[in-house]
């Protein structure tokens, strides 16, 4: 190893640098994560007969059940629109998070991020 520091790494300027980018993007990261967990997704199932909201934190927020779509004849079909409806709030969730990171990673996968 030269007197500089590690092989690569040009006496350590390099690594300031490095080191300096990291934080910058551990910072960008943060404020990613906690802008997202503020926002809210939403999905629209059944044609408007059930509407669910999320946050970013993957909580569902509220429920919205059109009263023409309650058949107490027809629990099932409520019950399956209502799934849907969580299930796609937190899909939209998850899409908008992976958007948003991978706009700061440019792409690289970053494990445990997310």
């Amino acid at each position: 190893m030269s007197r500089g520091g590690f092989p690569n790494f040009g006496g350590g300027g390099n690594m300031n640098n490095l080191m300096k980018q990291a934080q910058k993007m551990q910072k960008q990261m943060q404020d990613m994560q906690q802008n997202l967990e503020n926002k809210e997704f939403s999905a629209v199932v059944g044609g408007g007969a059930v509407t669910a909201v999320v946050s970013g934190k993957r909580e569902i927020k509220s429920i919205k059940i059109k009263p023409e779509v309650v058949d107490p004849e027809d629990v099932e079909m409520l019950e399956d629109l209502v799934l849907t409806a969580c299930n796609e709030a937190l899909k939209n969730a998850e899409e908008q998070t992976a958007s948003e990171m991978k706009k700061l990673t440019g792409g690289l996968n970053i494990p445990g991020m997310f």
